[in-house]
């Protein structure tokens, strides 16, 4: 016999497991089916391709074909492999490639919920914490108006197919050395839809709905942040043959803000202080999203300081209290001194050089110094 070893036609070795083997002929049998592949040798290569995966994919004749291989005269393969649908496994791998076997029939007529839209906001930093009521506008489909989402002119009737008999398939069968094959596909007469316009609507073309602009509102909760989204429900494209509508997902981008940032519920700034303001002391007035606060600022503030200012960030979009605003101290230092300054900054120096340093200024000169020595 010239038959190809089975192993090599499905491309696996004999330790493949049963999994491995069925992943193999899925992929052969979808590359090779006449259907898809419109080669002159696809037929002969998907039925040699069937047929190593039926012996194979059998424990008891697989272990048959790896002691006796094609010569054994009793092996016997193919004798179950008749009309009367007995078609075994293959049905279910068909049925998921083609949409054959027996597997359960949509019907194109059936209510269908409508799809879900996605849209892009863009706010303000204040605006996504406070929220904002808004109105939006939106391209989606609408029913046809003058069809009423029939798609036939009115006056006129729309008939079921007579080809697919109104279920929007049709049944192809093809016979193999291992049996008959079944396939659904979709009727070309109708489109899958089980239906025959003969006069279409105008307005739409048969279509049963028209593209359109709505404007919906918005409520933006407050405390809303970058990349969350909101669900409007109902507001997706209209359902088909009466069913459910889909829905809006609003989705917000947060426009960056010059001087405040924001973590979660909590906001953060940074506030510049003179070095006269940290080393004395002094109270500032610190703006936030609420208004303007005061803050008091202890002598001795060293830059990069963090003060907290309780309740002053964003509140919680779920209702879990409010976020607090962390101001960062940053110590400026003059760039351009007069010569009063320069002096004055000149004694400050000498007398500091005198007086003896506080524990912490003691500690920081000495892992100064720790750190030019090496230890």
């Amino acid at each position: 016999m010239n038959k190809r070893d089975y192993y090599e036609v499905l491309g696996v070795s004999k330790s493949a497991t049963k999994e491995e083997i069925k992943k193999a002929y899925r992929k052969l049998s979808k590359q090779y089916h006449p259907d898809i592949n419109k080669a002159a040798d696809a037929d002969e290569k998907f039925k040699e391709i069937s047929e190593a995966y039926e012996v194979l994919s059998d424990q008891q004749k697989k272990a048959h074909y790896d002691q006796f291989g094609h010569t054994d005269p009793n092996q016997g393969f193919g004798q179950d492999f008749g009309g009367g649908g007995g078609f075994g496994g293959f049905e279910d791998i068909f049925s998921s490639f083609f949409g054959g076997g027996g597997g359960r029939r949509r019907d194109p007529n059936a209510p269908r919920q409508g799809a879900d839209l996605q849209y892009t906001m863009s706010l303000k930093f204040e605006e996504a914490v406070f929220g904002k009521d808004t109105t939006i506008e939106i391209p989606r489909e609408e029913e046809c108006k003058t069809c009423k989402g029939s798609g036939a002119k009115p006056g006129t009737k729309v008939n079921t197919c007579s080809h697919c008999q109104g279920t929007g398939q049709l049944n192809v069968e093809q016979n193999t050395p291992f049996g008959r094959i079944v396939n659904k596909r979709s009727c070309h007469h109708c489109q899958g839809t089980g239906k025959i316009i003969p006069n279409k609507c105008s307005t739409c073309h048969g279509e049963g709905k028209v593209k359109t602009r709505k404007k919906i509102e918005v409520k933006v909760p407050a405390g809303i942040d970058d990349g969350q989204q909101l669900r409007v429900t109902g507001q997706g494209e209209p359902g088909v043959n009466g069913g459910p509508p889909g829905d809006l997902y609003v989705v917000f981008s947060i426009r960056s803000h010059e001087f405040f940032e924001r973590d979660g519920d909590d906001i953060y700034c940074e506030m510049p202080i003179t070095m006269a303001q940290a080393a004395l002391g002094d109270e500032i007035e610190v703006p936030t999203v609420h208004g303007k606060v005061k803050l008091k600022i202890p002598a001795g503030t060293q830059t990069g300081t963090r003060f907290r200012l309780k309740g002053k960030g964003a509140p919680n979009v779920r209702g879990y209290g409010q976020g607090d605003q962390h101001v960062v101290i940053l110590l400026v230092t003059p760039r351009k001194l007069t010569e009063k300054q320069k002096q004055l900054l000149r004694e400050f120096s000498e007398i500091s050089g005198q007086n003896a340093p506080d524990e912490q200024e003691q500690s920081f000169f000495a892992k100064v110094k720790r750190a030019f020595k090496g230890d």
